[in-house]
């Protein structure tokens, strides 16, 4: 008989978080220019599929998974960054719409009030108007990149507008943007190409590339939609629409960004319609890659 040799492997230390569930966000004491993950389990503005709520917990296991490392490809180590700390997330009430808005803009801007940045795990891409809000609220308007395979400009839809094909519409009219850049779009409806000429929408075409120059200087908030995504790439979510970007062009923008990001959000990831785990393994790369240049500034 054979004696088999079992290898020792040393079991890899829990992530680093501060979050209790029973507790507001507001009494944490916060590492100086920390970057805050905090999820925003919300899908109760999607407009066809539910699913989207449950995606925090998800894109967590994805990107603690022992069996992958923290170190982004800028050469930051999150694991070893104590400046990266992991908030839990918000509680979320799925029937009251309008006071879920001003619950994550309370507990966002508790948490900007500490010097940190947000990045943020959707949750559906509704959540981006509360985010951006608090954002602006506490720093003043930036420019918006904007990952994403649809314009989000609905003025409303479907008779509301907090839907989360409606969030670019709140924040252009509120003013909370100094500019929206977005990339990737290929399903605009004629309303949202008006909505979109109404705000001075930029609309950065993929052929060739992105160039560095399409992208603004300065202050960034990055918002990421999982179905900017080739459905090859990112198949879990619940408007699939294909000819999108691949995930190495999304880290490629993620890095190419001039400006600092200030914060950002990875949302429409639908664990009910992904394939294997195939695009939460995606929207833990990108949210890595995304602390680390947060982490640069």
């Amino acid at each position: 008989t054979r004696t088999r040799t079992r290898t020792r492997t040393r079991p890899r230390p829990r992530p680093r978080t501060q979050y209790d569930p029973h507790v507001s966000l507001l009494p944490l004491d916060l590492p100086p220019n920390a970057v805050a993950l905090l999820g925003v389990p919300s899908d109760e503005n999607s407009s066809l599929l539910r699913g989207p709520a449950a995606a925090p917990a998800v894109i967590r296991s994805a990107l603690f998974d022992p069996g992958v490392n923290l170190s982004t490809e800028g050469s930051v180590d999150l694991f070893r960054e104590n400046r990266f700390v992991d908030l839990g997330d918000i509680t979320i009430d799925p029937a009251d719409r309008a006071g879920n808005v001003e619950r994550i803009v309370t507990e966002v801007s508790a948490v900007i009030e500490r010097g940190a940045r947000v990045l943020a795990l959707g949750g559906d891409h509704a959540v981006a108007y509360p985010l951006v809000r608090a954002n602006a609220e506490q720093r003043g308007p930036v420019a918006i990149v904007q990952i994403d395979a649809h314009p989000d400009l609905y003025d409303d839809f479907e008779g509301n507008p907090l839907s989360h094909a409606c969030p670019f519409a709140r924040i252009m009219e509120s003013k909370l943007a100094t500019r929206l850049v977005q990339i990737g779009i290929r399903a605009a409806t004629p309303h949202q190409r008006e909505q979109a000429e109404r705000f001075g929408v930029e609309t950065v075409s993929v052929e060739g590339g992105v160039r560095r120059a399409d992208l603004p200087a300065g202050p960034v908030y990055l918002s990421l939609d999982l179905d900017g995504l080739d459905p090859a790439f990112a198949p879990g979510v619940s408007h699939p629409e294909a000819g999108g970007l691949s995930t190495r062009q999304v880290i490629e923008i993620i890095h190419a960004l001039p400006g600092p990001i200030v914060g950002a959000d990875v949302v429409e990831l639908n664990p009910r319609r992904d394939v294997a785990g195939a695009t939460a393994i995606v929207a833990a790369k990108l949210a890595k890659e995304v602390a680390g240049r947060m982490l640069e500034a």
